[in-house]
Parts: C-alpha cells; structure tokens; sequence
C-alpha cells in the first residue's frame, strides 16, 4: 500500500515537473526564455516549446503585431506664426527585435508605448514650429507627418542603443486652434453674420418703403385720373342743376341744350325736364361751382 503511494506521489511531482518545462507560444507573440533573470532565448515561432522548470528559467511573451498608439493629451503647440493650435494624432508601430526592445525599453508593450509617446510629440512640436496654420491644413499636411516619421525612426533605430521598433505609419487625425482661440473665432464669425443679416434687413426695409411710395402715388395718379374722368363723364350725360326732385322718373341722363331760365337768372333747365311739365320754380337754379361740389 504504501509503495502504491509513493508511486502515485512520484507520477504527480513529474507531472508538475513536465507541465513546468512545457510552454505554448502563440502566433500573435514572441517567447522569452529567462535564465536567472538574462534572456536566453527568444522563440519566434508558434507551437509547443520546453525550457527548464523554474527557478532555473522562466517564459514572458510580448506582442508581435501591428500596435496603435494614440495621442493621450491635448496639450497646445505653437505654429510659425505664434499660434496655439492642438493637435491629435496616432502612431502604428510594432516590436521587430525583442532583446533590443527589452534591454532598452521595457518589459512589456507599455513601457515603449510611454517612451514613443514621449519622443513623437517632440517631433511633432518641432515641424510644427515651422509651419503655419495654413500648411497644417493643406497639402503640405503630408509632408508634416512623413517628417515627423523621419525623425521618429531616427530616435527609435539610431544611436547605441536602439529600440528594436519598427515604425510604420504617423498620421495627424484633428488639427484645430485651442478653445480659447476658437471661442473668439466662433464670435468673430456671429458677428459678421450679424452685421450682414442688419444690413440685408435695412436694404430690404428702404426697398419696401420705396416700392409703398411708388405704390402710393401710382393710387393717388389713378384716383385723380378717375376723378377726372367721372367729372367729364358727368358733365356729358348730365346737365348742370339742381338735382331733379323726382329722379326716379328718368333714370336716362338727359342730353339737352342750354336754355335760359326765365327771369333772367343764370341758370340752365333740361329741355327733357320741360318736356315733363316741369316748372321753373320747382326745380331752382344752381351755379356751376356749385353743382361741381356735389
């Protein structure tokens, strides 16, 4: 019984032994075999991998695939004309040799996230020292971002001591003053679209009061016109006199000539009147002016 124990006892501590000197390395990382805290080896490939059980040696992975880094403050840089704009960008960078990147960056993807971090946004304030505004947003804009990689690589690969970094691409995603700057801009901007709007109001206002004279006077040239011809018109069918005491009875205006009224008296009489029987007494004189007021 006992001798079943010690067997099973020693199946368990070499299975424990054998699952500590086995690891898997994934496609998407690198293996790094530790030695008593020097690398002794860095495994590229992916698939089942034995190294000795720890203490004697120990296995970190790092990321082997295309890694993002983003502008993560938005701190104002000044342009050639002393103009603080602020600007968010992104890097896309990747570990090519990880002893390198280990020796003289760091452990994992972090440490050289804050390190490259560091050294693109002193790129970017250096270029952007010499440029204006206008050629941030032009096609000169290109050209900005090529320079900078120029110079990133230059840190990254150059030197003695090199990072073991590949940089592949730096791009400028927003370039736009600070908001104080923008603020004064947005105001500005009101108010011109205010003076405009006012001055487009007032144009229209005298507009109007001009097309409501020309109105005005267009009504009072017809209404005299209008009068005139009513005067003419009544002048013609109607003769001058008192109105008749029965107009009902000849609703035909009465063309007739002038005669004399007896007494000698300035007046006229419609003949067509004197035709009816009518009397001289009964329907009075009536000077022209006054005949004219009516």
């Amino acid at each position: 019984m006992n001798r079943m124990g010690m067997w099973l006892s020693g199946l368990l501590l070499l299975l424990v032994l054998m699952s500590s000197t086995l690891f898997v390395v994934d496609q998407r990382q690198f293996g790094v075999v530790y030695a008593l805290g020097q690398i002794k080896e860095v495994i590229t490939e992916p698939g089942l991998h034995i190294k000795l059980p720890p203490p004697l040696q120990n296995v970190n992975y790092i990321d082997k695939r295309l890694l993002t880094l983003d502008s993560p403050d938005t701190e104002p840089m000044l342009t050639a004309e002393k103009q603080r704009v602020v600007i968010d960008w992104y890097v896309r960078w990747r570990i090519t040799d990880p002893q390198a990147y280990i020796r003289n960056v760091g452990l994992d993807e972090r440490a050289g996230a804050n390190q490259l971090n560091r050294v693109v946004r002193n790129a970017f304030q250096e270029e952007i020292n010499k440029r204006t505004v206008k050629e941030l947003l032009s096609l000169k804009r290109e050209a900005l971002m090529n320079d900078v990689k120029r110079e990133v690589l230059e840190v990254v690969t150059g030197g003695a001591k090199p990072w073991g970094v590949d940089i592949v691409d730096v791009r400028i995603t927003r370039a736009d003053y600070v908001d104080t700057i923008t603020e004064s801009v947005y105001r500005r901007m009101e108010a011109e679209r205010k003076r405009v709007a006012n001055e487009l109001r007032s144009t229209g206002g005298a507009e109007g009061e001009k097309i409501r004279a020309d109105a005005d006077r267009q009504r009072e040239v017809t209404i005299a016109n209008a009068y005139r011809d009513a005067q003419k018109n009544q002048r013609r069918g109607r003769c001058p006199g008192r109105p008749h005491l029965r107009r009902g009875l000849w609703p035909r205006p009465a063309v007739c000539p002038v005669l004399p009224q007896p007494g000698g008296l300035q007046g006229q009489l419609c003949q067509e009147e004197r035709h009816h029987g009518a009397r001289p007494g009964q329907l009075g004189l009536l000077q022209d002016h006054a005949w004219r007021g009516q």
